[in-house]
């Protein structure tokens, strides 16, 4: 059944990519970057931009840039490196940004981590100092795939971290791992109060790492690439499935979302999982795709420039090389239209002014164009 689905929406998909003639925007080419990955933006107008080899640049809108000093060392291979860059709340009173990455460990083992840093700009030159790592990947495994490491902060200054489950599959269900997991932390990576497992030893007394089951948020998550606050306060996260089965997931306080157990994807060498439709005791989807979307980042479009699409999620596709706008209703969500962007894309954010800003993941070997869209 799974099957025939992805042949029909593939069908259906092509029939619109065909359709797709006319896009609603212009885009300006503006730099070039050495495999980009993330973006963020200061209150000056100025880019923050990662590069997975371990740089990360100040940039403005006419594409000039400088170098920031003072990077971690990155462990780079596969999917690792350098990954998500996230400006802290009050960065104008405490100057703090926060970088995700992957670094090694003893043995060959791997996991990201997170620094908090102060971020000093003067005269074309920056520079990063006071590391602090406030978040690790417990425990680290063998293998550069599925690190996730997205974040993003809500409005009362918790930050929110996407743990992939590192293509280890069962520890996303396994309570003494933050692998396969939503996290929510405080500015510092200390746990609140109120997060849903922090009394878990209470409910299981096996369980005695409470640094690591206190963190999570939401647990049975695969690879969530995408991780984003809608404008009704709504948490979310896109992750890619296995052979099919990309999620939109309404991602709620201490709901377990199923993988590896369920998935309405299947293995890559054929062996089916059950659908998320077996196990009513799991949180379902929102949305899914098969054919997928390979999502790349995940934002909610909140400025007026683009009328139409304010309260949308906006996802970069990698393998679906597109830009995909879904329409979102509570905890519900139906994609409204697709954007072919001729380029695998790896993020795209909103600037400022509402224009939006999109990092290509490569272009014919040379790296990925950042490109500034706005409406025709």
């Amino acid at each position: 059944m799974k099957k025939i689905l992805a042949m029909i929406t593939g069908l259906m998909l092509a029939v619109c990519a065909q359709a797709q003639t006319d896009l609603p925007f212009e885009m300006e080419a503006v730099a070039s970057f050495d495999e980009p990955w993330a973006m963020a933006f200061l209150s000056d107008g100025r880019m923050l931009v990662t590069e997975k080899k371990g740089n990360l640049y100040v940039v403005n809108e006419a594409g000039q840039r400088f170098g920031v000093r003072g990077v971690p060392d990155v462990d780079y291979g596969g999917q690792g490196g350098l990954g998500d860059v996230a400006v802290h709340p009050d960065f104008e009173d405490n100057g703090y940004i926060y970088l995700s990455y992957a670094e090694a460990g003893l043995g060959g083992a791997r996991g990201a981590a997170i620094t908090r840093a102060v971020l000093t700009l003067s005269d074309g030159r920056g520079s990063l100092s006071d590391h602090l790592v406030i978040w690790r990947q417990y425990p680290k495994v063998v293998g550069r795939g599925h690190y996730g490491h997205r974040m993003v902060f809500d409005d009362e200054g918790y930050l929110y971290v996407s743990s992939g489950d590192r293509q280890k599959f069962t520890p996303a269900q396994d309570m003494q791992t933050n692998i396969g997991k939503v996290l929510r932390l405080h500015d510092d990576g200390s746990i609140p109060d109120d997060n849903p497992f922090v009394n878990y030893r209470d409910q299981d007394p096996r369980v005695d790492d409470e640094g690591v089951f206190g963190q999570i948020w939401s647990l049975g998550h695969r690879n969530p690439l995408g991780l984003a606050i809608d404008l009704d306060g709504q948490l979310w996260d896109m992750e890619m499935g296995p052979a099919g089965g990309d999620e939109l997931n309404a991602v709620v306080r201490g709901e377990n979302y199923g993988y590896p157990v369920v998935s309405n994807g299947d293995h890559y060498d054929g062996r089916e999982i059950p659908d998320h439709d077996t196990r009513p005791d799991f949180r379902e989807p929102a949305i899914w795709w098969t054919p997928v979307v390979s999502p790349g980042n995940l934002i909610f479009y909140k400025g007026d420039l683009f009328r139409d699409w304010k309260g949308n999620a906006l996802i970069a596709g990698l393998s679906s090389r597109a830009i995909v706008r879904v329409a979102v209703d509570g905890q519900e969500a139906r994609e409204v239209e697709r954007y072919s962007m001729r380029e695998r894309i790896r993020s795209v954010r909103e600037g400022p002014d509402g224009a939006l800003w999109v990092l290509e993941d490569e272009r014919g070997g040379s790296g990925g164009r950042m490109l500034k869209l706005t409406p025709n």
